[in-house]
Order: structure tokens, then C-alpha cells, then sequence
């Protein structure tokens, strides 16, 4: 079993506590193999995987939807590039579409916040007698394109 590592090993060159990894294990998004006695085995390729999971999650997605995206990639060997770029795109355009409604709501708000009057008649957030709810859930001025808070 030279080719694989122990939890510890995966630990140090993941920069993860071994606690996070065997969440990981639990989680359903690492599957080392067990030695006769037992322990954990990693193979290399799940530091790849590891790592995958914490850039992942920093840009903002879910436990879900990273196992979902790692289900598409093989166990127990290192993806191709192929295989990367493949996942790239997907969260390319997620990850388009979050910048798209931020950069709405950055500029709304500082419309709003930044001339100082918060007047009700001006505010792009403004809701008289609960219009937007015709449009569906949640903060409907700030999520969508194209807004008419006049209706």
C-alpha cells in the first residue's frame, strides 16, 4: 500500500484537520480504502479532491452541489484535464450568474444608500403595498435585471 496515504498524510498536505476530512468521509465526497487494521488509505488522487473541495466552497457552493459536480469525476485516480475543464464550465456559469445579481444589488444599494435622502418615493428598494411579490421570492428590486418599482 505504498501508493497511498494515511489520514495524517492527507491532513499535512491539505492543510485540513484530520476531524474535517473524516466529515468529508461521512459527507459522501472522500472514499479512502481501509488497510487490514482497518485505517483509513487515501489515495493521491483525494488530495486532489480534498483540495477541489475547499476552493469550492470558498467561492460559495454548497456541500450538495460540490458532491454533485465530484460524482462526474472518476475514484480513485487524478482527473484528467479534461475532466477539470468540464467542472470549470459548470461552475463558470454559476459563478456568472452570482457575480451578475451582486454587481445588480452593489449598484442598487449604492444608488440608494449613497444619495443620502432614503427617500420612499426615490428608493429603488421600496415596495408599496407589497407589489414585488407578484414577481416571487425574496428581494425581487435587487435580483432581477430589469426593474419597475412602479407597477
Amino acid at each position: 500500500m505504498a501508493d497511498f496515504l494515511s489520514i495524517g498524510q492527507v491532513a499535512e498536505r491539505t492543510g485540513l484537520t484530520v476531524s474535517a476530512i473524516r466529515f468529508y468521509e461521512s459527507a459522501g465526497l472522500v472514499s479512502p480504502d481501509r488497510n487490514p487494521g482497518g485505517q483509513r488509505r487515501f489515495h493521491r488522487s483525494d488530495i486532489r479532491r480534498l483540495s477541489f473541495i475547499l476552493i469550492a466552497q470558498q467561492l460559495g457552493f454548497s456541500l450538495d452541489e460540490i458532491r454533485e459536480r465530484l460524482t462526474s469525476l472518476p475514484q480513485n485516480r487524478t482527473p484528467t484535464q479534461k475532466d477539470w475543464a468540464r467542472i470549470s464550465r459548470q461552475f463558470r456559469a454559476t459563478l456568472d450568474e452570482r457575480i451578475a445579481v451582486l454587481t445588480r444589488m452593489r449598484d442598487r444599494l449604492d444608488g440608494c444608500i449613497g444619495c443620502g435622502c432614503l427617500s420612499l418615493t426615490n428608493c429603488a428598494l421600496y415596495n408599496p403595498e407589497d407589489r414585488a411579490h407578484r414577481r416571487g421570492p425574496g428581494p425581487r428590486y435587487l435580483l432581477e435585471e430589469r426593474v419597475e418599482t412602479v407597477e
